[in-house]
């Protein structure tokens, strides 16, 4: 076992309840840390659902009260006539057809796309490659509008997007070891409310039916899904 390893299986065993509070649990993961750059808190919930019928697919977005800890990079695809409204709000990259060639060409050094509906017509040919790295534009999600400003705006405050994966488990970035464990509170709870609030009408049983929380080198900490639900309604 190498150096990371006892220190992953040192820090589990400082894991000792079957669960913990949601309040208690996100301190202690900062406790955990033993990597030397700033890790990323990630929360994972498995939700009662069958991702595999359409009417029980979980799919939104939150803006987290606090951010991720660093802006992301913003791409907009738009006309003329949107494009300097894009720049005003901050988005490293706007143009048109040329950049949806420079995207088709390789060119992926961004973290967020925003489109206009007329240009969904181009930004479409992009589907294979965007698709399966969460970047395409989709209505749903705020990221196809004529409100550029407010989307770039949105998306640079810390806006994050959930999607259930085919095991019925939505796993979201909820901030960084450096902050403040009552900004992860925050934002773990604005979290919990957006992903409860978008529970599909049939989803059966109980719905939220674990909680884990983690550093991106760390142990899971697993939390009491009634103590979630309770933070997400404060």
């Amino acid at each position: 076992m190498g150096r990371s390893g006892k220190q992953l299986a040192a820090a589990q065993a400082k894991v000792d309840r079957e669960a913990y509070a949601l309040a208690e649990a996100l301190p202690l993961v900062k406790r955990l840390t033993f990597a030397k750059f700033d890790e990323t808190v990630e929360m994972v919930m498995r939700l009662g659902v069958n991702p595999r019928h359409a009417d029980q697919m979980v799919r939104g977005t939150v803006v987290l009260p606090h951010g991720l800890g660093r802006s992301k990079s913003v791409v907009v695809i738009a006309g003329p006539d949107k494009q300097a409204e894009a720049e005003a709000a901050g988005a490293e990259t706007v143009g048109g057809e040329e950049v949806v060639a420079r995207i088709a060409g390789g060119w992926l050094d961004f973290e967020a796309v925003v489109a206009t509906p007329d240009m969904m017509r181009v930004v479409g040919k992009l589907g294979r490659v965007l698709g399966p790295r969460g970047l395409m534009p989709n209505p749903k999600t705020g990221t196809v509008t004529m409100d550029v400003r407010r989307a770039v705006e949105e998306i640079k405050a810390g806006k994050v997007e959930f999607r259930v994966d085919k095991a019925g488990v939505v796993h979201v970035p909820i901030g960084k070891v450096s902050f403040e464990p009552q900004q992860l509170l925050d934002n773990a709870s604005a979290l919990a409310a957006s992903v409860i609030k978008a529970k599909p009408a049939a989803a059966k049983g109980r719905y939220v039916r674990s909680v884990t929380v983690s550093s991106t080198m760390g142990p899971g900490v697993p939390v009491d899904t009634a103590s979630v639900e309770a933070e997400a309604k404060a």
